[in-house]
């Protein structure tokens, strides 16, 4: 049973990671369930599922597993294992289950009956699902529970995965993850095991072995963990030889390797370069694989069968050097299958045959081969429907580098498309033109243009943008972003969120002697090594704002910082090469930042709008800084808002002192912050000085009583400037509403906006409105939301109703109205010349208060 399972080796990394993928195996095993020892009678029919990308190391671990099951050592009964490959099971015709797993083995034939009898002692391993061409869904089309039967493949093997046949059998699947949604559907009560291949640590031995000289491995694993994406395909065995194989030759022939690690086209590129002499004419041998890569790809293959290398007109000997060189493999087992090194290499021939010129047999043929242009290769729904084409798009991108086309042609004899650049800037041109780019768009164009490593093509790509929102989640992203926004002249805002995990230096244990400018990598924690790299990233990141002159807004938000990100941010908008004029700094951590932040702005002269919300302390160094910025002589601030702020009476009274001599102020801010009445009743009597300038207060969510309105009150009749106050989730009550209105009434009042959104209003504070209004205030805005005033909406209606009421904007959002209460309203709308917008959101009017309400509307003039 164990014949195949035995056999299995691949030569580019017999020897060599042996010893790495045996450790990965063991660790995967601990997690498999039924290579535990139990008695047979106590057998459980496991379903375990094998997941992660390509070349990890899935297959490995499967055939260890059958090996295990079989152990005498485990097991005192005999136990059988039965291998079933997707990829050799698609092509075949309709047959039984018995002759299916019988195949390989006729002389098992007259066993099968008694074997099968026993399916509780049986393990079936199904090794790539994902490599089974269904229609999805189709596994479950069609249940046959005969193992005698004849039957399509897929129909037996979506009968065996949905235990309609042999229930009691345990079954063990690989697959990638792009099967796993038609695998849920079949599989019950199945054991997910993701299977990571090489831990970090896994590629650091790896390297040092494969180098032998410590200086030399470290080197070039740092350069591999430079980039991020690279660094993530190095969880493959294959691609870790890749690399070394790589940077170890460079490295001998005197040449930096830091240029190669770039990005993975350049790695490939060089890798596929270095295996053959320069000249040595393979063109038509390239053009081959290319294209086997390509087709292979865009039908979702891994493995091509003999008849795929004669549709397309391509014989083995045309792959003789490559199979020489371990670039593409033949099964030892079944000589008519060929599969290439790893997924992300076949990616590459794929972008490859995209970027070749094309022969003129090609043209005559008209493209016979089922393969998408370039415009269809970078389509989303393309992609949606194969992910492995995203990086494609990537690699075609890189594969647009004037220096790389000129090193493959000197190489193999080839020429690379000269409409390849073009074709790329029409797709991306297009992207433009349909839509706004949305953040995940954004990121996949500043990918691919980094992996260009073309300024002019980035030029041309970037010029439309003058606003982008980014979210920065590694430092490849970071990497890609400083690359392209440099090439971004008209460049005006930036919405910026950093993930947790891009900076470590405030989220692990520091040892307090570490120094990390006189450190090197070597005698750095990995973790100081890792924060270096993306500090040194972010330096150049944050060029970006300095250099820029046209960029005015810069928003931070939900972002994880350190104490270095930070200082650096804001060594770069302090120069005065910066001309931001907007600023937005919303809950970021540490909550130091915010000092920094401050500190930065003090004599800003471009800065007019600045927003501080998250948790502030405000302990002194902060309150001391935020009046450095506000008392100024330089401040132009017309706009300050400030959230999240835990201040004293005494830090009001500072701030509010300093406000006094501030003249640039227009608009403050002050939401979910503790004033309290205390704090409020300092910062009115600032607003009571006759060179206040404020025009608009906003105290939302500041914990504000009725006592705070009486103190208002008298700021509204003594204010020439206020003419927009928001109080907002403040509990003031009807009472509160009765001191204000006391203040609206005065003819010096020049209040226009009153926000008492969510204020525990209810019918008294109406009656107190409803007079404010008719007695010909000032007052055109008004929004009541969420507040309980349905049974004083009649009062408030009156108003309405008079010709003294300037009311133009009414907001009754969330109010409890019933449709009863629509007949008031319409009566004081058909009156009423004045009111322009009435919010009723979020209300049981029903259909009966709407159609009163549009009756009334069509009678309006």
């Amino acid at each position: 049973m164990q014949k195949q399972s035995l056999v299995w080796k691949n030569t580019f990394w017999q020897g060599d990671t042996d010893s790495f993928h045996d450790d990965v195996i063991r660790r995967n095993q601990r997690f498999i369930p039924f290579l535990n020892a139990r008695t047979p009678g106590k057998l459980t029919p496991y379903t375990v599922v094998l997941h992660g990308p390509a070349g990890v190391g899935k297959t490995t671990l499967a055939k260890k597993c059958m090996l295990d099951w079989s152990d005498c050592n485990l097991s005192p009964t005999v136990r059988y294992a039965f291998y079933l490959s997707c990829k050799e099971l698609s092509r075949m015709r309709p047959c039984s289950f018995a002759e299916l797993i019988s195949k390989d083995w006729p002389e098992l034939q007259d066993d099968i009956p008694s074997i099968l009898a026993q399916a509780q002692r049986i393990l079936f391993v199904v090794d790539g699902l994902d490599e089974l061409k269904v229609p999805p869904g189709a596994l479950i089309q069609d249940i046959c529970g005969d193992w005698k039967q004849q039957k399509p493949v897929p129909v037996l093997l979506g009968s065996l995965l949905k235990r309609k046949m042999l229930p009691k059998a345990t079954l063990l699947v690989t697959t990638r993850p792009r099967a796993l949604r038609d695998l849920q559907l079949l599989v019950q009560q199945p054991i997910y095991i993701r299977v990571e291949g090489f831990l970090e640590e896994d590629r650091r031995a790896y390297f040092l072995r494969h180098f032998g000289e410590e200086d030399q491995a470290m080197r070039a694993f740092e350069l591999m963990r430079s980039n991020a994406a690279l660094f993530q395909l190095g969880s493959a065995p294959a691609v870790c030889w890749i690399v070394c194989t790589t940077l170890k030759l460079q490295m001998e022939n005197g040449e930096d390797p830091a240029p190669t690690c770039l990005t993975s086209t350049e790695l490939f590129l060089r890798f596929l370069c270095s295996q053959f002499p320069q000249g040595a004419q393979l063109r038509g041998a390239l053009r081959a694989l290319s294209l086997l890569a390509a087709q292979s790809l865009w039908a979702q293959m891994s493995v091509l069968h003999r008849e795929d290398l004669e549709s397309a007109g391509v014989q083995e000997s045309d792959l003789r050097p490559f199979l020489d060189r371990d670039i593409l493999h033949q099964d030892r087992v079944s000589k008519s299958c060929y599969s290439f090194i790893h997924l992300s290499f076949q990616q590459f021939l794929t972008a490859l045959f995209y970027a070749l010129e094309k022969e003129e047999e090609e043209d005559r043929d008209g493209h016979a081969w089922d393969i998408g242009d370039v415009q269809k290769l970078l389509s989303e729904e393309e992609r949606l429907k194969n992910p492995d084409l995203i990086q494609v798009g990537h690699f075609l991108f890189g594969l647009a580098n004037e220096k790389r086309v000129k090193e493959l042609e000197a190489t193999f004899g080839c020429r690379m498309s000269p409409e390849i650049k073009q074709e790329l800037l029409r797709c991306k041109a297009n992207l433009h033109a349909n839509k706004p780019l949305s953040m995940t768009d954004l990121k996949e164009v500043l990918c691919c243009l980094y992996e260009s490593q073309e300024e002019e093509l980035a030029k041309v790509v970037v010029a439309p943008l003058k606003k982008i929102s980014i979210k920065l989640a590694n430092t490849s992203e970071i990497m890609h972003c400083s690359f392209s926004l440099k090439q971004c002249p008209d460049l005006e805002k930036v919405s910026l969120q950093v993930a947790k995990g891009v900076f470590l230096e405030n989220y692990v244990d520091i040892e307090p002697d570490i120094e990390f400018e006189r450190c090197t990598y070597v005698t750095l924690p990995s973790w100081a090594q890792q924060d270096l790299r993306s500090l040194r990233l972010w330096t150049d990141f944050c060029s970006l704002f300095s250099s820029n002159s046209n960029l005015k807004f810069l928003e931070v938000k939900q972002s994880f910082l350190s104490d270095s990100s930070v200082r650096i941010l804001c060594d770069h908008i302090t120069r005065s090469t910066c001309h931001l004029q907007k600023v937005e700094i919303k809950n970021v951590t540490p909550d130091t930042a915010y000092r920094d932040f401050c500190l930065a702005f003090i004599g800003k002269k471009t800065l007019t709008h600045l927003t501080l919300e998250g948790h502030i302390e405000w302990e002194r160094t902060m309150l001391l800084l935020l009046c450095d910025l506000v008392r100024n002589h330089k401040c132009n601030l017309q706009y300050l808002r400030l959230g999240g702020h835990c201040a004293t009476s005494e830090q009001w009274a500072d701030f509010s002192y300093v406000l006094k001599a501030n003249q640039s102020l227009r608009h403050l801010h002050l939401s979910a912050s503790v004033l309290l009445d205390e704090g409020a009743k300092l910062l009115y009597k600032t607003m009571t000085h006759p060179k206040h300038f404020l025009q608009m207060l906003s105290l939302e969510n500041c914990r504000l009583t009725e006592a705070s309105c009486k103190d208002l009150a008298a700021v509204l009749v003594v204010s020439q400037q206020l003419t927009h106050l928001c109080l907002a989730k403040n509990p003031i009550g009807d009472t509160g509403v009765k001191f204000l209105c006391e203040g609206l009434s005065y003819p010096e009042c020049k209040l226009q906006a009153l926000v008492l959104q969510q204020c525990s209003i209810t019918k008294r504070g109406c009656r107190y409105l409803s007079e404010a209004l008719q007695e010909a205030c000032s007052l055109t805005n008004l929004d009541l939301s969420l507040n309980q005033i349905a049974r004083g909406l009649w009062i408030l209606c009156q108003a309405l109703e008079n010709p003294n009421c300037n009311l133009k904007h009414l907001r009754l959002w969330s109010c409890s109205l019933m449709p009863f209460y629509c007949q008031h309203l319409g009566s004081a709308l058909i009156s009423n010349q004045k009111l322009e917008t009435l919010d009723l959101g979020q209300n049981h009017l029903w259909k009966s208060g709407i159609i009163q309400l549009f009756r009334v509307l069509r009678q309006r003039t």
